[in-house]
């Protein structure tokens, strides 16, 4: 049995905790409960009146990669009519959300614990949305794979907001779905079906939960605890492991040499190890070409610091090679300001820009220490 109890599995079991009439779910196949039910499935069977699905990036089978969505009319499994809702917002949103005749909107994604991950951001434009039409909104909630002992990494600044960041959260923010709805401050009906058995310092293990890949190149919770730092990657011309069975765990360039490894292993980064790799991404940068890099290999989750990991490679690469490495404009969105691009692109370390991790403050709905092992 689960140590954790997730608010899918406790609205399926009392539908009541939901309340409204018409209710649209957003989710995607991590909406599942611990026996891997699709939550769609277990809701209709415990006779919650769910009329409409809406599906996120990646899409509700999630197929799709980054960017992209599916665009299915209906869902096979269901039946229930399937609305997208990747990269719209403000008045198209709104459209969409009133076709779909709902009077109660629910979330149940699995976020990964990163501000740049774009499911908290369906999330707010979605409530914004039922804000706007006087709509209910209920967020299942989940567990943060990072765990919700520290957040890592400067806020953002509102004029870099984006669809990866629209709130003044850090990189690694240390907040549930549920902490977040409720930071958010939307003035609308809002109800959080809070986790039984989860503590701030629970790490994924602990749960007993499956772990389901949020999006296509999230594949284990190894990748999910490397990505707000390596996910920083993406805004310059070094492969972020896209195209690899290791993506966030493995980077690299064409251009990389044998001095890389040897250059981060020196820094003494705490809770992490570099591996000298080559690898050939099958798609995205580098498509096809071998590629030298280092794999991270994290030792110790709790000394780790995601963001000032990233950092790192961020500066050695630029250091090594300042010929060749190159910062593109999609890391002042991804960072959350041009601080970090202007640093590099000056061939300074950046590395101070991160901070000592801190305690989450703000919407929190859990306990400190790690979950009490409870039977059920």
């Amino acid at each position: 049995m689960p140590y954790v109890r997730t608010g899918a599995e406790r609205l399926a079991a009392d539908p009541a905790l939901a309340g409204g009439t018409r209710l649209g779910l957003i989710t995607n196949p991590t909406g599942v409960l611990p026996d891997l039910t699709p939550t769609p499935v277990a809701l209709l069977a415990a006779g919650v009146p769910l009329t409409a699905l809406f599906g996120p990036e990646h899409g509700l089978r999630g197929t799709a990669q980054a960017g992209y969505s599916e665009q299915d009319p209906a869902d096979p499994r269901t039946g229930l009519p399937l609305f997208d809702t990747h990269q719209i917002d403000g008045p198209e949103l709104d459209a969409v959300v009133s076709a779909s005749g709902v009077d109660t909107l629910v979330f149940d994604l699995a976020d990964v614990g990163a501000r740049f991950y774009t499911y908290v951001w369906t999330m707010y434009d979605l409530m914004a949305s039922a804000a706007r039409l006087g709509l209910r909104f209920v967020v299942l909630d989940r567990p943060n794979p990072l765990g919700g002992t520290a957040e890592e990494g400067p806020p953002l600044d509102p004029a870099f907001a984006s669809f990866v960041g629209r709130f003044p959260l850090p990189l690694r923010h240390g907040r549930t779905a549920g902490e977040l709805a409720r930071l958010f401050g939307f003035d609308l009906d809002l109800t959080v079906v809070t986790m039984e058995g989860w503590r701030r310092g629970t790490t994924f293990a602990e749960t007993g939960l499956p772990w389901v890949m949020p999006s296509v190149n999230m594949p284990t919770p190894d990748t999910a605890l490397v990505y707000p730092g390596t996910g920083l990657l993406e805004g310059t011309n070094f492969s972020e492991g896209r195209g690899t069975t290791r993506p966030f765990e493995l980077i690299g360039a064409p251009y990389a040499d044998d001095a890389f490894a040897p250059a981060l292993a020196a820094l003494g980064l705490p809770g992490v190890r570099f591996r000298d790799t080559w690898f050939t991404p099958t798609f995205h940068k580098h498509a096809g070409l071998p590629v030298r890099g280092v794999q991270l290999h994290v030792h110790d989750p709790a000394a780790f610091r995601p963001v000032l990991t990233g950092l790192s490679i961020l500066h050695v690469a630029r250091t090594l090679y300042p010929g060749d490495f190159a910062v593109e404009p999609f890391l002042d969105h991804l960072w959350g300001s041009d601080a970090l691009g202007k640093r590099l692109e000056a061939g300074e370390d950046p590395r101070d820009l991160c901070p000592e991790p801190a305690h989450p403050q703000g919407g929190l709905l859990y306990e400190e220490g790690h979950h009490a092992r409870s039977r059920r």
